[in-house]
């Protein structure tokens, strides 16, 4: 599974709530939180923009994915995030017995 990059900022109660949900995903997708007003080139892009999930690329590059919908959670976010080739499909779900 890729690395997701979450840009976000201390306090942003939309950055915190999105990290909450992706970190409750079983199991959860390998996650680097990325705080833009750290650095000047990164503030001046995501500055209202954050939070911005980004599928982390092979040779340091990323991928903007689109704006997650701010009530999307557990097996939504999951199906979302495979939609957008983020999760393989079936993963982390429960096969029944």
């Amino acid at each position: 599974m890729a690395e997701l990059l979450l840009y976000t900022r201390s306090g942003c109660c939309l950055c915190e709530g999105l990290e909450e949900r992706l970190r409750a995903l079983v199991p959860p997708p390998p996650l680097r939180l990325i705080d833009v007003d750290a650095d000047p080139a990164l503030h001046a892009r995501y500055d209202l923009l954050v939070p911005v999930l980004a599928l982390g690329e092979a040779g340091g590059g990323s991928r903007e994915l689109p704006r997650v919908p701010p009530r999307l959670a557990g097996e939504r976010l999951r199906d979302w995030l495979q939609r957008q080739g983020v999760m393989e499909q079936g993963a982390g779900r429960r096969l029944p017995l």
